[in-house]
């Protein structure tokens, strides 16, 4: 076949084609783009002609690839086995021998809890493990406003907030926390322990930078987890140490010329040691290095402050020098789910990319009623927080200076006492962290056979959470002070828990409980 040939068959093949191709309908309105489009942009005609051919050969590629180094063709008889080997992750860790005996021991509340509760044998004896503060559940007029929303609204929305779970009560909820804090806006959640823990992925992603306490709670922990962001650690409430890392973060992205979000994390009144933070050193530091702050008040919202505002009042700085206020409605507010406050680009942010309220039902009607009322208590009724504080001076003067064993870590208006043993008594006993913690579960006992209940400080759960390895989290005893209480009947709990306490560290070596053994 010569060159004239090859060109007139060449011809009549796309002709052929041509022709078939006039035949599918809309191929004449194809034709007419295509030609238009290469007269007035042919470059545009080019590129659209590279990306058809991309996505035809990404919708024929498969999924992933079959051939590459790493690849490893299994029999189906090692597929088999593979799989009948396969034992899945237990969903709850096994229990340890300590959880195991405070199990069997724990007591069992009949009926309401209150400050005096009735317990499953019987016997009635002081509340000192709530978090009840200011006895707001034994409130008429609160009772009374939940059941009619109860009967209004129901139990609950049954639905995802922004979509048909929202309703009005919620919105009100937001505007009361907005104004009692001093916030442009806020967002409330359906469950204290996944709003902190849902707001910090929400604004730090991979390669951000997050500066954090390290004594921040398991909450946090869960939150720096699912941010990925690089975590720094400083020293707890060591603000010299804090502006060092800051300041080495600073240096290091100068030097590789990057910018990323950079976030101080830390708590208002801190979980595992009782004390609080240094807030308007944390602002002049934020301001000083370019940082954002996230402050956890769950344990500070509704307890510092002359109203209960938090840490922002208690230590008088100015609520929007924060850029996110996250803080709890349960515990001293008797109702449930959490919050969070900043600028309304924070709170606006939060309700389209935080996992937590986005795909999560709504918080109930009644809870956030019950929220809002216990705020305008606390804003019309300071005295039941003084009236609060004075017991928590008056138990601290039974048990800090009284015991020879045992020093509170707590912030003096911190209705939550933790009680450590002294550096002295460790290192004279040399006691290990699980031997603290039996002693402190036979002081619980001890003092509830006695007719107070205490509580011990829960640390397990931090074992293996991330930045634990350098954090010497101490065993504690947890005593909880409630206004709802005489001060003689503190007083006198007071004194039955250093007796306790005594009893239990003088008592033989042949004597020890049956954990030691």
């Amino acid at each position: 076949m010569d060159l004239h040939e090859a060109q007139a068959y060449l011809q009549s093949s796309l002709h052929e084609v041509s022709h078939a191709f006039q035949k599918v309908p809309g191929s004449a309105v194809l034709i007419r783009y295509i030609q238009s489009s290469y007269q007035n942009d042919p470059i545009r005609s080019a590129i659209e002609l590279v990306l058809v051919i991309f996505f035809i050969r990404y919708i024929l590629s498969p999924s992933y690839p079959t051939h590459g180094p790493n690849y490893v063709q299994l029999r189906e008889d090692e597929i088999d086995e593979l799989v009948k080997e396969w034992e899945p992750e237990p969903l709850v860790a096994p229990q340890t021998p300590l959880e195991e005996v405070e199990s069997e021991r724990q007591p069992i509340i009949v009926g309401p809890t209150g400050p005096k509760v009735k317990l499953s044998n019987g016997k009635t004896v002081v509340n000192l493990a709530s978090y009840n503060f200011y006895n707001l559940n034994a409130s008429e007029s609160i009772k009374e406003k939940a059941i009619q929303t109860l009967r209004t609204y129901g139990v609950g929305p049954c639905g995802p907030p922004q979509f048909y779970g929202t309703q009005d009560v919620h919105m009100n909820t937001e505007h009361d926390i907005a104004v009692f804090l001093g916030t442009q806006d806020s967002i409330v959640y359906s469950h204290a322990f996944s709003t902190i823990s849902s707001v910090i992925p929400t604004f730090c992603k991979r390669g951000d930078v997050i500066v954090a306490d390290k004594m921040v709670n398991y909450s946090i922990r869960k939150g720096l987890e699912a941010s990925r962001s690089i975590i720094k650690w400083y020293e707890h409430n060591d603000m010299e140490d804090l502006e060092q890392v800051m300041k080495k973060v600073v240096e290091e992205q100068a030097k590789k010329k990057i910018l990323t979000r950079r976030f101080i994390v830390t708590e208002g009144l801190f979980e595992m040691v009782g004390d609080c933070s240094n807030l308007p050193k944390l602002v002049e530091l934020k301001e000083k290095y370019k940082f954002r702050i996230a402050l956890d008040e769950t344990w500070s919202f509704g307890v510092l402050g002359h109203n209960g505002r938090g840490l922002t009042e208690a230590q008088n700085v100015d609520s929007e020098a924060v850029d996110m206020i996250i803080g709890s409605l349960a515990g001293p507010l008797c109702a449930a789910g959490g919050f969070c406050a900043g600028s309304k680009d924070v709170v606006r942010h939060q309700r389209i990319n935080a996992a937590s309220y986005t795909y999560s039902a709504a918080l109930p009607a009644m809870a956030a009623v019950t929220a809002s009322e216990t705020l305008n208590v606390l804003q019309c009724n300071p005295d039941i927080l003084l009236q609060c504080r004075e017991n928590i001076r008056a138990m601290r003067a039974q048990l800090d200076p009284r015991s020879d064993w045992v020093q509170c870590t707590s912030d003096p208006e911190n209705p939550v006492m933790l009680l450590v043993f002294k550096p002295d008594v460790i290192s004279s006993r040399r006691l290990t962290n699980e031997d603290q913690e039996r002693l402190f579960l036979d002081v619980a006992d001890e003092a509830l056979a006695n007719g107070v209940l205490v509580t011990r400080l829960k640390c397990a759960l931090l074992n293996g959470s991330i930045g634990t390895k350098d954090s010497n989290i101490q065993p504690a005893l947890k005593v909880c002070i409630t206004s709802g209480l005489s001060k003689k009947e503190i007083e006198k709990a007071g004194v039955m828990i250093r007796h306790a306490i005594t009893k239990i560290m003088t008592r033989k070596p042949n004597r020890q409980s049956t954990l030691t053994a």
